[in-house]
């Protein structure tokens, strides 16, 4: 199939724990992947699961601008963060901070970048387990307690394309750190991945809340316009 910026995808953050599950789903369902990297080493993974690599950093716009261009993409999927595996306390708090200027700074490169090269759609990695104390299951609509967090996803929802927040409740599965549920409101990274995956070509722009069904967060919405399953899971090969 001749490569057209209709079968391009565009993949910042392919080496995470999303990513790493992500970018072989969208291969196999026929995209040609551009995944980003910040660590050169990491660059044969991509290659092996069949990305065509590039290292990155978002932080740098004119090269990020230019990745972007040569990918020739109209779709871009964020999912940059800068946490520590398995959510290391002793590191997490410093790790917060970093992820924190990736959302605000990494965010407004990107979507400036998109904005410049026509993309039409963006899916973008947020977080459901940060709603403030209220009546649950928490929906889209209900306030979310960390106003950088509001900030970032609004970045999205008021650009020009179609900007689509997934909402991922607490990770757990492989390259996670966790091999089972850590409390309420999770969902495997499979499911996580797979919700992305269908964002692609499904949904209108918007937030949609992607967890479990164990009473904490709703995911129907996902559920109806994405036909999302929490119980997905991804076999390659």
């Amino acid at each position: 199939m001749k490569s057209t910026p209709h079968n391009r995808i565009f993949v910042a953050g392919a080496t995470g724990a999303i990513g790493q599950r992500l970018c072989p789903m969208l291969v196999e369902d026929g995209w040609q992947v551009t995944g980003t990297t910040r660590f050169p080493e990491r660059a044969k993974s991509l290659h092996d699961m069949g990305v065509d690599p590039v290292v990155v950093d978002v932080f740098d716009k004119q090269k990020l601008q230019d990745v972007v261009t040569k990918a020739q993409t109209e779709i871009v999927i964020y999912q940059l963060t800068d946490l520590p595996f398995g959510l290391d306390p002793v590191k997490i708090k410093e790790g917060r901070i970093r992820n924190a200027r990736i959302r605000d700074i990494g965010t407004r490169h990107l979507i400036a970048t998109a904005v410049a090269r026509g993309v039409r759609r963006m899916v973008v990695q947020s977080i459901a387990f940060a709603y403030e104390p209220g009546p649950m299951p928490y929906h889209e609509e209900s306030p979310l307690s960390i106003s950088s967090l509001v900030n970032f996803e609004q970045q999205v929802i008021d650009t020009p394309f179609i900007g689509i927040v997934l909402r991922y409740g607490r990770l757990y599965g492989p390259g996670t750190g966790f091999d089972n549920p850590q409390g309420a409101g999770s969902v495997h990274v499979d499911a996580a991945a797979d919700a992305a995956r269908r964002a692609v070509t499904q949904g209108t722009g918007g937030i949609y809340n992607v967890a479990e069904n164990d009473g904490m967060v709703s995911s129907d919405k996902v559920v109806r316009a994405l036909h999302w399953k929490p119980t997905f899971r991804f076999h390659n090969g």
